[in-house]
């Protein structure tokens, strides 16, 4: 069975408590009162009422300290102040403090009724909002469990299973299955990635990629990325180099296996959508309260209309000659959402034909005096 709306009315003249409660029983509401601020406050903690209707002007605890304490309490509760010192200072004063409307004494029982019941239905709206919120997130949780054990398992038993077939463990293959087998590996490798990147994603939105921060020597982790992928940029006919950089840059705040996927996500780009003699180069530096990494390489470059969109989710950019380099249109939306998790900031400039220049700016770590 379910209740009707409480409204707690919190004024220290009997008569308006009296009105203002047969008005309310009338209109289906439980009424509750109180003859001051401190009454109305110990009550309203105990019975978490729908809507508070108080009195601007009390001895003890105001009208406008009520409005703090109660929205402190709970910001759904809807607050409604009436007073006989009504002025425009004092309405915006309480708009401020949270109230939803304002009404001047003496008012009429239809005034009264049109204001609450536009207050209660925006705590009705306000009620099912926060309902819906924690549905989504129980279907966001239940559909991350789904993909990372009902889905990925399975895809990844075929995966070997596929494996187990071309090296010919299982006996020898006839070039044809054999190459039709590699096409289908190749396939599910794509989609294993595009799952571990929307899983990704969806951590970083849960506050759970990124660990826990550091002062942290950005250059050991830049140069083990490098040697990583100095031989996929030799595949593809690069230079992968460091650029001129300064010695002894202060250390950056960071998690370092977090910033390594970073790194790791806009080198392979640089890489795959470059040109044979290209170069991709990384640079450290610092600016102001940042220290800052360039990744600059001289590939095919993005064209301007598309540059603004890169950072969104499953955007892929039109790569003409470099369209065989596949991705899930989620490498980037994740550097992005873990850099700006360290209170950093990415940006990316390009010229067609010419290259794409990365910037991450990364805040410094603090001295360590001021780490103690």
């Amino acid at each position: 069975m379910t209740l009707s709306p409480l409204v707690l009315v919190i004024d220290d003249e009997e008569s308006m408590r009296d009105s203002c409660a047969q008005i309310l029983v009338r209109m289906g509401c439980r009424v509750e009162t109180a003859a001051d601020g401190e009454a109305g406050l110990r009550r309203a903690g105990e019975a978490r009422p729908d809507a508070v209707i108080v009195d601007l002007k009390m001895p003890g605890i105001g009208g406008l300290e009520v409005l703090d304490a109660v929205r402190a309490l709970d910001p759904q509760i809807v607050t409604i102040v009436i007073t006989g010192y009504a002025t425009v200072d004092a309405a915006v004063e309480a708009m401020k403090k949270g109230a939803y409307d304002f009404l001047p004494k003496p008012f009429s029982p239809d005034e009264l009724r049109l204001i609450i019941g536009r207050a209660l239905e925006r705590r009705h709206l306000a009620l099912e909002a926060e309902r819906l919120r924690r549905e989504k997130k129980l279907i966001e949780d239940n559909v991350i469990t789904l993909v990372s054990h009902q889905l990925r398992s399975p895809l990844v038993a075929v995966q070997q299973y596929f494996e187990v077939l071309l090296a010919g463990m299982a006996g020898r293959l006839e070039e044809k299955p054999r190459e039709m087998i590699r096409k289908a590996n190749e396939r599910l490798t794509g989609l294993m990635n595009l799952i571990n990147d929307w899983l990704d994603l969806a951590k970083i939105d849960k506050g759970g990629l990124v660990g826990k921060q550091r002062p942290l020597d950005l250059r050991p982790l830049l140069e083990k990325q490098v040697e990583f992928l100095t031989p996929l940029a030799s595949e593809y006919g690069l230079v992968l180099a460091w650029g001129e950089s300064p010695v002894g840059l202060p250390a950056a705040l960071g998690d370092p296996a977090s910033l390594e996927q970073v790194f790791s996500n806009i080198l392979h780009n640089a890489i795959v959508y470059n040109r044979p003699g290209g170069r991709v180069e990384v640079r450290l530096g610092e600016a102001e309260e940042s220290v800052v990494v360039t990744i600059r390489d001289t590939g095919i470059g993005i064209a301007a209309k598309d540059l603004p969109l890169i950072f969104d989710e499953f955007y892929r950019v039109s790569r003409g000659e470099s369209s065989g380099a596949k991705g899930s249109g989620l490498g980037l939306p994740i550097a992005k959402k873990i850099v700006e998790a360290h209170g950093g900031r990415i940006e990316a400039a390009s010229v067609l034909g010419e290259g794409t220049t990365f910037t991450i700016r990364l805040p410094k770590a603090p001295p360590e005096n001021e780490r103690r």
